[in-house]
């Protein structure tokens, strides 16, 4: 007989709940879904839910912050490839562009995560999906002093947001990419 630990039953029912979570906060949102739907999508008691979430603005950071992980790792997966800056920003930006397509991301960390975390920690999720990569990229393509990197990747972060949004909402990719690069080309030119 092959008996989980009791790490691995906690792990496996915080893992259940963060996807039963996940796929109703994609499908309807944060605000229409209730905790008794989670916990029964998740097939585990409301006490489990509670055990490992204090309520359920933090099971929603946790699917957040799975979320952003995802896409930055699609984002490291595609840029690091490149020897070019520009090259690398804009395999970077198509990351990303891909990576929110996909079903439910745009809606959960572009439209969700602020009205439910707040800006601070939003923030900190963009941190998390791909700011820095951005930022390092920026810092590779525009070399020496005074330039406000830090400024032109919030910039290019919100940009990148708004055509993220479009996209998700299934605009064509295409013509955001064509504008990405040429506003990336002119920028390190």
């Amino acid at each position: 007989m092959n008996r989980r630990s009791q790490g691995e039953r906690t792990e496996a029912t915080r893992a259940a709940l963060i996807q039963a979570a996940r796929a109703l906060f994609e499908e309807r949102g944060y605000a229409a879904t209730g905790t008794p739907q989670i916990v029964s999508a998740a097939s585990v008691t409301r006490g489990a839910l509670y055990h490992h979430f204090a309520d359920k603005a933090q099971l929603f950071e946790a699917v957040a912050e799975q979320a952003a992980l995802e896409v930055a790792d699609e984002i490291a997966l595609q840029s690091r490839v490149h020897a070019d800056a520009v090259e690398a920003l804009m395999a970077g930006a198509q990351a990303y562009f891909a990576a929110m397509a996909e079903k439910g991301r745009a809606r959960l960390l572009l439209l969700e995560a602020p009205a439910v975390l707040g800006a601070e920690r939003v923030r900190a999720l963009n941190e998390l999906a791909g700011f820095q990569a951005l930022l390092e990229g920026l810092r590779q393509a525009l070399p020496g002093a005074g330039q406000p990197l830090q400024e032109l990747a919030v910039l290019l972060s919100a940009m990148f947001d708004r055509a993220a949004l479009a996209i998700a909402r299934g605009e064509p990719a295409a013509p955001y990419v064509r504008a990405t690069r040429l506003l990336l080309s002119r920028l390190v030119a």
